[in-house]
């Protein structure tokens, strides 16, 4: 599955992992550090959100990091309001 990249994709992705990083922690799961990597805080955002069956995981042939970046950059992008900047 190659991914079809979105616009602001990275933009996106840092949304996501400052939004993910306040859910992670509001779950009682653990704190991010500012020297933790982003692949790692990846990782962990998007393992709880689909434990939380908040998004679908991958398919186990895709499951590696850039495609969870992909999945983090779609997730947030669903869930920002229609005329947010990121998504113009």
């Amino acid at each position: 599955m190659s991914s079809k990249k979105i616009r602001n994709e990275t933009e996106l992705l840092k949304e996501a992992i400052r939004v993910g990083s306040r859910y992670f922690q509001a779950r009682g799961a653990g704190e991010f550090e500012a020297t933790d990597h982003i692949d790692m805080k990846v990782r962990a955002i998007y393992l709880l959100l689909v434990k939380d069956n908040v998004i679908q995981p991958l398919a186990s042939p895709q499951e590696n990091v850039q495609n969870m970046r992909h999945k983090l950059a779609i997730w947030i992008s669903k869930k920002l309001p229609a005329d947010h900047a990121l998504l113009q």
